[in-house]
């Protein structure tokens, strides 16, 4: 199992569920991803993660197993063409056997022939024939007997051949067309476990120089408290440069998720992106929505001065047949600098929301708690735009805490889902986007 793609399994597990995210958050308290239950076994002694030699190791020995399972491809491919060929051994004896069976069934042909001839001329004596005739006629009519029998005999010994032959041919050729089969599916496997094997090399060395989490970038997000299934509803983000200078290049991963319950069935099978609910964003830069992938494509907000924010709009759309329930839109925020510094935010911000079935009435919205929401920012300087979109003055911004709703006392729960849940999307993410920084400058 690739490493990249475990620590995206984490993500879409933690933000649909509090009792996988507390299980799985503990893994990204070192720099190093550890393995997984979906992962292979250690392959050290002392069952620890892989090393860098280990994993160096891996590829030289997927290297190996692909350039043989290359030789042997050609090796298969080759037997295969040969078997087409006329001088090949099997191929030659089924021409030879084919022109003795054709051989025997003329001379068969001719000697029924000559039977008939020999029994149409006794049929064909005159009354008054001689007895040496007769008996002429009759030991001509012998002979032609034994020669036809003969000849039969001829013909079934060298059909025999013939099908022999050719069921050599046609064992061999299915049987090099098995090991071609083999020889293929061979191949591929070893491409793609060399192909993984560089993948987890990669992203060890990626990890060692991840950059870690500090509060550069602050993320406020806002919404509606209910949304209803199949109907858009728009929230508002904004991306604020908290620290002490510019930064070159920001970038901010959202998602939204319906909740699991406890109670709901899930297992290490479970397909999460079916809880998954489709975000679009857009800005003033960005005038069209546009979809944010399941593979965490980022919004770019790009430079950001200091002191400066950046306002995004994001519309949340919960399929129509999307049952009732809880749900929550999370993002953090990234950036890198031309200097080589980076950082992630990894509190993020997180807002919860009830999902409505379709054809359900709203709630009536409660009047948010100070404890649980503050003001959005007020407008602040730089190369930027500076008005928060989507919601008003009055809707209430969150920055790690969920809105007031009225909900139960799953929502403690539910907060701590959604912080894990950022903190696991920026380990799976961020080493993919690492070095892009070089790149703007």
């Amino acid at each position: 199992m690739k490493i990249r793609r475990i620590l995206a399994t984490a993500v879409a597990a933690a933000v649909t569920t509090p009792v996988v995210l507390l299980s799985a958050a503990p893994a990204f308290a070192d720099t190093k991803p550890s393995p997984s239950a979906t992962q292979k076994p250690a392959q050290n002694e002392d069952d620890e993660p892989p090393t860098l030699d280990e994993l160096k190791a891996a590829v030289a020995l997927a290297q190996k197993e692909y350039d043989d399972a290359v030789v042997a491809l050609a090796g298969a491919k080759a037997a295969v063409d040969a078997l087409e060929k006329a001088d090949h051994l099997l191929r030659a004896a089924v021409t030879a056997a084919q022109k003795k069976a054709e051989e025997a069934a003329a001379a068969k042909t001719a000697a029924d022939t000559a039977l008939t001839e020999a029994e149409q001329t006794q049929k064909d004596l005159p009354v008054d024939a001689t007895p040496e005739q007769k008996q002429a006629a009759a030991d001509a009519v012998e002979a032609a007997k034994g020669k036809a029998e003969e000849a039969a005999a001829a013909k079934t010994t060298a059909d025999t051949a013939l099908s022999a032959a050719s069921k050599d041919l046609a064992d061999a050729s299915v049987a090099a067309s098995q090991a071609l089969h083999r020889a293929e599916v061979a191949k591929e496997e070893a491409s793609q476990n060399l192909d993984d094997a560089k993948e987890d090399l990669a992203s060890y060395e990626d990890m060692e120089g991840a950059c870690e989490s500090d509060d550069a970038v602050r993320i406020d997000l806002s919404g509606p408290e209910t949304i209803t299934a199949g109907q858009p509803a728009v929230f508002s983000m904004r991306v604020t440069n908290t620290s002490d200078r510019a930064l070159d290049l920001v970038d901010v991963y959202a998602n939204a998720s319906r909740i699991i319950l406890p109670g709901e069935d899930i297992d290490e099978d479970t397909d999460f992106t079916k809880w998954s609910i489709p975000v679009e964003w857009s800005s003033a830069d960005v005038l069209e929505w546009t979809p944010v992938s399941d593979e965490f494509e980022s919004i770019e907000v790009g430079r950001l001065a200091k002191g400066a924010h950046y306002d995004v709009k994001l519309r949340l759309t919960a399929a129509a047949d999307s049952p009732a329930g809880r749900g929550m839109a999370f993002a953090y925020a990234e950036y890198e600098n031309n200097d080589g510094t980076c950082g992630m935010a990894l509190d993020g911000a997180h807002a919860g929301f009830d999902i409505l079935a379709k054809g359900d009435k709203p709630k009536p919205t409660p009047t948010p708690s100070p404890s649980t929401s503050t003001p959005a920012p007020a407008p602040s300087t730089g190369n930027t735009n500076t008005t928060q979109q989507g919601g008003s003055s009055s809707t209430p911004v969150n920055n790690g805490t969920l809105a007031a709703t009225g909900a139960n006392d799953v929502l403690p729960q539910l907060g701590l889902a959604a912080a894990g849940a950022v903190a696991l999307g920026a380990g799976a993410v961020f080493v993919a986007r690492r070095r892009k920084a070089g790149t703007q400058a």
